[in-house]
């Protein structure tokens, strides 16, 4: 296991492993109720949006996936990476997906932009994002649009 998430009621717990799924687990006596599988390698990063209608999970195979938790199947095409995405983030009005990885890159993508597109990097508009920069590790800020702006 390499990413673990909790549901905000602490009902559920998600895991992302090495086997390359995300599992969805009842905390109260540890069942198995789901397991999702889409991912080509190990599944670094989880996170539930705030709602809780979708998980976000980052892979080895260096794409960022969204699922759809009411019918537990991915949504939308893999969001890439130039190479390995670790982390992901999401505020809390879950209206964008912050990711990082190997790349040295921060790709901030649009929900909803995605969701409507399948995938590719994009966002509906500028968005301003403060971050925490690790000394001598250079770190780029990528963000892209449809229309290249």
């Amino acid at each position: 296991v390499h990413s673990l998430c909790w549901s905000k009621d602490g009902a559920y717990i998600f895991s992302g492993s090495g086997d390359r799924t995300i599992r969805k687990w009842q905390s109260i006596d540890g069942k198995e109720l789901v397991v999702l599988r889409g991912h080509t390698n190990i599944v670094r990063s989880i996170c539930l949006s705030p709602n809780e209608r979708h998980l976000f999970s980052a892979s080895e195979d260096c794409s960022v996936r969204i699922w759809d938790l009411n019918t537990n199947e991915q949504t939308g095409d893999p969001l890439l990476h130039d190479d390995e995405p670790l982390v992901l983030a999401i505020p809390s009005d879950g209206r964008y997906i912050a990711s990082a990885g190997l790349d040295k890159k921060i790709y901030v993508w649009s929900l909803e932009a995605a969701l409507k597109q399948g995938g590719g990097r994009v966002h509906v508009r500028t968005y301003i994002v403060v971050v925490s920069i690790i000394p001598n590790w250079p770190c780029t800020l990528a963000t892209h649009s449809p229309t290249g702006s």
